[in-house]
């Protein structure tokens, strides 16, 4: 996967005499000590990390973490003090301002946390200010923002001010202004963080589906672990200006690096963090054309099983024999394992996660799990998810 945004060795210090704390850090020195040494405070510590074009990457941490440091240095709004960040194999860390404002305009649009809207101006106004702004003729950039404004649900309420709308549809407005202007990177800031706890979900619900659609690469800062799982392709924790732990939410749950990492997903509810395809205990299987009865009976014996799926030429589950069937078949001398296989079976995406599957074990059949190109990769029994979730994070 191409890497849309790649960070090398960023720091940032905030103050004053920059060269005598960059000197103190690379040393070796804590921010603790710098800040005693020199009054400056270390925003970010030799931050390195690459985000893939299309990517949901999550920056989390405590308040003074580092995070929104971070994210405000990818389109400039704080200068670095050293590094390297690029977008498009372009280094904007050294970029001069006239080609941030470009790339601003064209690249990179951030969605705040208090909505930023005009409150005198329009909700179609306030989508079209980006591309008011880049130049676009008056028709054309009315035209996008209502066609944005109906991919958010907001296209009805285009002619009323921000003040008349709740505040979950406030920050659609803010998330349509940004979306208007097709740029590749959303930058989001505690984009959700003002909103009650209901509207936040919803929210969270919206972006998700957005980009299924839209395939943006996005940067999503947040405090809240809950809504990083829920979110991130990725996550990166941060604390003290640098990043504690970077992976999958998963990673994070069941592999967490440290006490840090351990104190931030202890309260997480695992079977919503959980995917089928880390749980998979048994690959076994009966090829068609190729497995014997006998073969898959002792697969079966082998492996403890009571059921054995049979795939075909393409490795795709095509249905299930249950050992009893093999045993009269093998008696009998009959090898027409097809007659005897049951079609209707449970299937699940390796990538779907627990709290997703716990109704499918209802026809008493272990779930046959496949990849995104129905690719038979196992098979969970309940009791690996039980086992799973009954352990300690």
């Amino acid at each position: 996967m191409t890497n849309k945004i790649i960070i090398e060795n960023l720091i940032k210090i905030y103050g004053k005499k920059h060269f005598a704390s960059l000197k103190l850090f690379r040393e070796g020195k804590t921010r603790d000590d710098i800040l005693k040494s020199t009054g400056n405070i270390l925003g970010l510590a030799d931050v390195s990390l690459e985000i893939s074009k299309g990517e949901l990457f999550v920056v989390m941490g405590l308040s003074g973490s580092g995070k929104s440091t971070l994210v405000r240095c990818i389109n400039r709004l704080v200068n670095p003090t050293s590094g390297h960040i690029y977008i498009d194999g372009e280094d904007v860390a050294h970029a001069d301002e006239k080609r941030m404002r470009e790339i601003r305009l064209n690249k990179i649009s951030m969605v705040f946390q208090r909505f930023g809207l005009f409150p005198h101006k329009t909700v179609a106004e306030n989508v079209e200010y980006g591309l008011k702004v880049r130049g676009v003729e008056a028709n054309n950039r009315r035209q996008k923002a209502l066609e944005t404004l109906e991919v958010v649900g907001l296209e009805k309420w285009a002619n009323y001010k921000p003040t008349s709308l709740s505040g979950g549809m406030q920050q659609r407005v803010g998330l349509a202004r940004a979306l208007a202007t097709d740029a590749d990177i959303l930058l989001m800031d505690e984009a959700f963080s003002a909103l009650d706890p209901l509207t936040r979900g919803e929210m969270q619900d919206e972006l998700l589906r957005l980009q299924k659609e839209l395939h943006k690469t996005i940067v999503f800062i947040s405090h809240d672990m809950q809504e990083g799982l829920k979110l991130g392709d990725r996550i990166a924790v941060m604390k003290d200006g640098a990043i504690v732990q970077l992976g999958t939410p998963e990673e994070l749950v069941t592999n967490p690096k440290n006490d840090y990492i351990k104190a931030f997903t202890e309260e997480v509810n695992s079977a919503q963090v959980i995917t089928v395809g880390s749980v998979i205990s048994k690959r076994a299987s009966l090829r068609i054309g190729q497995d014997s009865v006998s073969s898959g009976l002792k697969q079966m014996s082998n492996h403890n099983l009571e059921v054995l799926y049979i795939v075909d030429e393409y490795n795709k589950p095509v249905g299930l024999v249950k050992r009893q069937y093999l045993e009269e078949s093998l008696k009998q001398g009959k090898e027409d394992i097809m007659a005897r296989m049951e079609t209707n079976f449970p299937t699940v995406d390796s990538s779907t996660r627990l709290e997703d599957i716990f109704d499918l074990y209802k026809q008493g059949f272990p779930l046959v799990v496949v990849n995104d190109k129905k690719e038979f990769q196992g098979m969970v029994e309940a009791v690996d998810v039980l086992t799973t979730l009954g352990q300690p994070n």
